[in-house]
């Protein structure tokens, strides 16, 4: 935790690492700023700090043009942290307020409205309304300047529930109207074909990220290369494509929706799948620190731990070991049979957007019933019943105790959904022949490993991507 001289520090050295982890309002200007923000840097007395952009909103202050705070990578606090603000936060990130109200979002998290507001207010300076209601602003302003909608459709693809709403909150965090905000010009593109800029901490090693999921991709759901991901999504109010490629200080996203509704469960999604939430600068600190694991570490800076778009279709793929030759070719095999056809192409992409892609991942309701080894049934059963939690906002303890009460999972297989699926940080796995072998390379035992805690995922990463093919 930083103290408001230490923040009044970062401020003054502009360091990037940390947009994201605080806000800084300036009083005498009413704006708020990421903390890397080029501006004249203000006097001490005149600036305050806030956890989280929705406190800086709620405090009276509007986003400043220039940095663009609420285009920063989200706090890497969420990914470590299982507590039921991290998971409130996740849960927000993915939109659930917007489509179950925050009462849905108690009931998921297993508090009261008021229990859960008390604690939420206490870490972030804002309730579940506000934080969901400064995200519905940003999800709007990339509408806004992404697509030919109309304002007045935004405002309710956006979250608002009046326009009314929507004009006065734009105001209140942009300092303009919509209208204005947008501009006289025109994308030139049809409703639900979306072009963004996902945000990182550097460094980051895109190289090693989309070699990983180029190794598993699964033919027809995935078309990867060492510089393109594309594949469907499935998503709350309907299908998605995402195609995702390296850039300079970003990654670059495509996302087709046949809902824009869908936009922040996407955005979330592809973060988690490319773990840009993540502060290397902490892990690296951390392991590092262990002399016969740093040079690992210093010949791979940048690297994340792989996440994934769908929790239960990776328990699918882990169940089935897509680690192999031949659980992919189950996979493969699955994703024909039982996945959804993409011949009639979602409604705003040209076919030839597609590439090789011809199937979404089967959802779980025809898995259920499908001609499909046992404990998938088992497993798309348990979760379309409420036996089973995952997906954003799981308590990464109980869906382990739940995957591990099912029959035919396996405990690898369980610690490979914990790290991917419901991005815990501290998962190892001694038996995975990549890290055998650069725990071999170092001469080091399992046991070693626990040096490593908490960020023993990402040691894993410099392990085997180190001393062996991705």
């Amino acid at each position: 935790m930083l103290t408001d001289e230490d923040a009044y520090s970062v401020l003054r050295s502009r360091d990037g690492r940390f947009d994201g982890r605080f806000f800084v309002a300036v009083v005498t200007t009413g704006i708020y700023c990421r903390p890397s923000c080029p501006a004249a840097l203000p006097k001490r007395r005149n600036v305050r700090f806030y956890p989280s952009s929705a406190a800086a909103l709620e405090a009276g202050f509007r986003a400043c043009k220039r940095c663009r705070p609420d285009t920063t990578p989200g706090s890497p606090e969420w990914n470590v942290r299982a507590d039921v603000v991290g998971r409130a936060m996740q849960l927000i990130a993915d939109g659930l307020v917007d489509r179950e109200g925050v009462a849905g979002l108690a009931a998921r998290l297993g508090y009261s409205e008021r229990q859960l507001h008390r604690q939420l207010t206490a870490d972030l300076g804002a309730g579940p309304q506000a934080l969901a209601r400064a995200q519905r602003a940003a999800n709007a302003r990339t509408l806004l300047e992404t697509t030919d909608l109309p304002a007045s459709e935004i405002a309710f693809v956006a979250g608002f529930s009046t326009i009314r709403q929507f004009n006065d909150t734009m105001r209140k965090v942009y300092g303009t109207t919509p209208t204005a905000l947008r501009g006289a010009r025109s994308t030139g593109r049809p409703p639900g074909a979306l072009r963004l800029r996902l945000a990182y901490r550097p460094p980051l090693d895109l190289t090693a990220l989309f070699a990983f999921l180029a190794a598993r991709a699964i033919p027809g759901l995935e078309d990867a290369t060492a510089d393109c991901y594309r594949r469907p999504l499935n998503l709350p109010h309907g299908l998605g494509l995402v195609t995702l490629r390296p850039a300079d200080s970003y990654v670059s996203c495509e996302l087709h929706l046949e809902d824009l509704k869908d936009l922040s469960a996407a955005v979330r999604r592809c973060r988690r799948l490319l773990d840009l939430d993540a502060d290397p600068r902490d892990i690296t600190d951390h392991l590092t620190r262990d002399p016969l694991l740093a040079p690992a570490v210093a010949a791979g800076q940048g690297r994340r731990v792989p996440g994934h778009v769908d929790a239960a279709e990776m328990a699918v793929r882990a169940i089935l070991n897509e680690e192999t030759i031949n659980g992919r070719a189950l996979l493969t095999q699955l994703v024909r049979s039982c996945g959804t056809p993409l011949s009639q192409p979602l409604p705003p992409v040209d076919p030839a957007a597609l590439g090789s892609v011809t199937h979404a991942f089967p959802r779980m309701e025809a898995l259920a019933n499908a001609d499909a080894p046992a404990p998938l049934i088992v497993l798309a059963r348990a979760l379309l019943t409420g036996v089973l939690h995952l997906g954003p906002g799981a308590d990464r303890d109980r869906s382990e105790r739940e995957l591990l009460a099912l029959p035919g999972v396996s405990a690898e297989a369980v610690s490979r959904i914990r790290m991917r699926a419901l991005g815990d940080p501290d998962v190892f796995l001694p038996s995975d022949p990549a890290v055998r072998e650069g725990l071999r390379r170092l001469g080091l035992t399992a046991k070693h490993a626990r040096r490593w805690r908490p960020w023993r995922s990402y040691a894993m990463q410099h392990l085997s991507t180190t001393f062996t093919k991705p």
